[in-house]
């Protein structure tokens, strides 16, 4: 493939920039490009292996990385390198492949890989979307058998007005009430990732639309740069790939045996995960005996048992959809709309603050929440800036919930991505800071799965927080939608499972309350869906959701009226800025004395925001007294039981409050005259004073006599 003269197109989407560049960097991958917005530049790369793999899946790998230079910033730590993929390049990753793997043809066994690397921000235009861009590009310039461009949008609607804004700035992003990253191609949608805050299918409905067009933008600019690079003699030559096809005889024979015998299970309405496979493989061992029977007597037949298998799997898939889509009944007896059997205990654990066993079908999640205080908040480490976050959700899928034997490696990017999913539908429902200053953190275990575990976190982590007592403004549910197409007919299925999320064409994951979408997701598994499918997924998937909602109430309505009593107790104080000091003392000497001597833990603020956290409500009470005390100004006329720290010649200084000193000035220490100061006090003697005067510059005048004496 001959190199690329330096190519650079740009159009404007949204009052935006958006332009790419090619022929430049990395010339010797099969495909490059560089994509620009605002300052932000993402470095997108497309190689493809010489050599094919016998495998059955599409060996694409995409990663994403950031790079700190980008923000002007050298990595903490002490390599002071960039290590492993930090959650948010993860998501990125996912949002970029899961788009792309759809557009390569069946049979597609070359390893491929697609690198994103962002390698300029301007800390305000998102390098999310541009990635899916990027990657477009650098495919169709590679021999990869990428025909059609897509493409990557960000669209946001602004909470007061109800405008819709494309690619958000980040200040942009901090007025939205919905967020969505929406990947497609011309006329079709392949990817959606967002959060919204209760908003209506309708409006996910004008979102879609909005970016639609624009993707059809983007995608008509990649295709001028690929018409350019064409023109000024780049040759592009395209892998072919051979569709999978299996050999005659034995596809025949095998057709022939197994397609009655496939259709009986599949009528079958078995309810458990394992059976339908389990008598599908039972079916394969006979006819893999008859294939090896064969070969005996024609050698034609010699290892053919081998594609018996895939010749199972393919009728299963074919049969399944005839199934649901013509007679409108699913593997497991189930109708389209149907739900699984739901079953539900709050309060499953005696020692958590709240937790919940949501069930439902063959999917199960312990799901716990633990309630913290803001010492407990998630530093945050991005190239945008450091930020506490006081909301965790961590999603776990260990290798027995699907009787797997797996080693634990930590969270991969599969966990990762429905954990924050899980997140995104819970996040808008929280009560606002400042009302609620507890750190969250909803663990959900995957115990059993058969489909939708991520939207069983959702309902599950909904009511454990309900069961902490945590003020949610609602109740959130979460429901998985299949999409089933045959013939140019489809069928939208609610509450995927077994088989419909094996071989289905989609799995459109809808979270949200009573009063509308917090979160969205989409995969599918074909070249794109139309607005007129995803209306109907969203309208059935309403309908989903409500039944789901309907039995979560039935188990618990609303949350408690009162915080766990395993909870910490949390109180704020609010002191003046220049306090702060005060309270910490030196080194830290006086707030290690009050968390060591009440058994709580203070964090404090630069506002002046103190907050007091600790399990015993008494001793929380106590140092809130004492911090009030200490970060209290002194007020004149008022009279304080105060310690002798010092005694000079003039008179003695005496501690009022912790930290606050004043002069006790020797004639002021009694009504009849002091000639000397030691005669009458010493060091750490208690003393009544009252406070005569507070200067500008805070120092405090007392008297003694003002005390034994009122009128003198």
């Amino acid at each position: 493939m001959n190199q690329l003269q330096n190519i650079s197109r740009s159009t404007t989407i949204d009052g935006k920039e958006i332009s790419i560049q090619t022929g430049t960097l990395a010339k010797q991958a099969g495909g490059s490009c560089t994509i620009h917005l605002g300052g932000t530049v993402v470095l997108s790369t497309a190689t493809v292996a010489k050599n094919a793999k016998e495998v059955n899946f599409i060996p694409l790998t995409v990663e994403y990385r950031e790079r700190t230079y980008a923000a002007g910033k050298i990595p903490g730590g002490f390599f002071k390198r960039e290590a492993r993929a930090r959650d948010k390049e993860t998501i990125y990753a996912r949002c970029t492949d899961r788009p792309i793997r759809p557009m390569f043809p069946d049979g597609w066994n070359r390893e491929t890989m697609i690198y994103n690397l962002l390698v300029s921000h301007d800390l305000q235009n998102d390098a999310g979307p541009l990635s899916i861009t990027g990657a477009s590009m650098s495919l169709l310039l590679s021999e990869a058998p990428i025909k059609d461009a897509i493409a990557g949008v960000r669209i946001g609607r602004v909470a007061e007005t109800g405008k819709f804004i494309l690619f958000p700035t980040l200040d942009e992003r901090e007025t939205l009430d919905l967020e969505m990253m929406i990947a497609g191609k011309k006329g079709a949608i392949l990817m959606v990732e967002g959060g919204c805050a209760q908003v209506s299918e309708e409006v996910i409905l004008q979102a879609l639309e909005i970016g639609l067009k624009a993707i059809g933008e983007l995608c008509d600019l990649q295709d001028k740069v690929v018409a350019e690079a064409v023109a000024n003699g780049r040759v592009i030559e395209k892998a072919v790939v051979k569709a999978p096809s299996y050999p005659e005889p034995v596809n025949a024979f095998i057709l022939e045996k197994a397609r009655p015998l496939v259709q009986k299970h599949l009528r079958a309405g078995y309810r458990t995960k394992l059976e339908l496979p389990t008598r599908l493989k039972e079916v394969r061992t006979l006819l893999e005996a008859e294939v090896v029977e064969k070969a005996k007597t024609d050698a034609a037949w010699l290892g053919q048992e081998k594609h018996v298998s895939g010749i199972i799997h393919d009728l299963e898939g074919e049969e399944g959809r005839k199934l649901i889509v013509h007679e409108k009944v699913r593997p497991d007896g189930r109708k389209p709309e149907d739900i699984r059997a739901i079953s539900i205990k709050v309060g499953a654990l005696p020692c958590t603050h709240g937790s919940v066993v949501f069930t439902r079908g063959e999917t199960q999640a312990l799901v716990v929440a633990t309630l913290g205080t803001p010492g407990d908040m998630q530093v945050m480490d991005e190239l945008e800036g450091e930020y506490k976050d006081r909301f965790m959700l961590h999603y776990n899928f260990p290798g027995y919930s699907v009787s797997e034997v797996k080693p634990e490696r930590g969270p991969g990017r599969r966990e990762i991505g429905h954990g924050t999913l899980a997140k995104r539908a819970l996040v808008s429902l929280l009560p606002d800071e400042e009302d609620f200053a507890y750190t969250m953190r909803i663990v959900s275990d995957i115990l059993e799965s058969n489909g939708s575990s991520s939207m069983a976190s959702v309902c599950g982590g909904s009511l454990a927080l309900f069961d902490a007592g945590v003020p949610l403004k609602a109740a959130c549910a979460g429901v998985a939608m299949g999409l089933m197409m045959e013939d140019g007919k489809y069928t939208v299925i609610s509450d995927i499972a077994g088989l419909e999320d094996h071989v289905g064409d989609m799995d459109f994951k809808v979270a949200g309350t009573k009063n509308g979408i917090t979160a969205l997701q989409m995969d599918i598994k074909i070249e794109g869906l139309t607005l007129a499918i995803m209306k109907e997924a969203l309208a059935q998937a309403n309908r989903g959701r409500m039944h789901i909602l309907g039995k979560m109430d039935e188990a618990m309505a609303s949350p408690r009226p009162e915080l766990s009593p395993l909870a910490p107790r949390l109180i704020k104080v609010m002191i003046p800025t220049d306090k702060i000091g005060m309270l910490i003392g030196p080194g830290g000497k006086n707030i290690r004395r009050i968390q060591e001597e009440y058994a709580v833990e203070l964090n404090v603020e630069d506002d002046g925001s103190v907050f007091i956290g600790g399990v015993d409500a008494l001793a929380v009470a106590q140092a809130k007294a004492e911090v009030e005390g200490m970060t209290a100004e002194p007020e004149i006329g008022k009279i304080y039981k105060g310690r002798i720290v010092s005694i000079v010649e003039f008179g003695a200084f005496v501690e009022i409050m912790p930290g606050r000193e004043g002069l006790l000035h020797v004639s002021q220490m009694d009504v009849k005259r002091v000639e000397k100061v030691s005669d009458l006090f010493k060091e750490n003697d208690e003393v009544e004073v009252k406070v005569l005067e507070v200067s500008k510059e805070g120092k405090v005048r007392l008297s003694r006599k003002a005390v034994i004496a009122p009128g003198s």
